[in-house]
């Protein structure tokens, strides 16, 4: 029997399989390269990371963009970044979207300074006034696609 006319004869089948392909489609959306441009004036994330015994860990932070490039920071004593640092694959929600991310520490001190600059200039006095515990050497990440 050809598949075709297994399709046919069958329509649940068919109703079945227009789900997944809708469902893998809608999962391949959210894996798309996000536009960081799109959401620079939003205020507040959610990063989604794994803690050292597994349980998922999800904690709203600050994104600041530079040059079409999302970048996020903490304090080298969060449980988050400690969480970056042993599996760098993470999500960010973004409104009701998760974007599944690959996270690299940024080291160049010239761009580290430009992020910097560019958190300041996005949250004003109060992103000094979270230097008081963050410290003044914090954590930088940019976020990419995972692979």
């Amino acid at each position: 029997m050809s598949p075709s006319f297994y399709f046919y004869r069958r329509p649940c089948a068919c109703i079945l399989l227009g789900a997944v392909v809708c469902l893998l489609g809608a999962v391949a959306a959210g894996a798309a390269e996000l536009d960081w441009n799109s959401v620079a004036d939003v205020e507040e994330v959610r990063v989604l990371t794994t803690n050292q015994d597994g349980t998922p860990r999800e904690t709203t932070i600050w994104l600041a963009v530079v040059d079409g490039q999302g970048y996020i920071r903490t304090g080298g004593w969060t449980r988050w970044g400690d969480n970056v640092e042993r599996n760098p694959d993470i999500a960010l929600r973004i409104g009701d979207t998760e974007h599944p991310l690959r996270a690299s520490f940024v080291e160049d001190e010239a761009l580290r300074e430009r992020i910097v600059a560019a958190f300041r200039e996005k949250y004003g006095r109060f992103d000094g006034f979270l230097n008081v515990f963050r410290g003044s050497n914090p954590l930088i990440m940019r976020l990419d696609p995972r692979d």
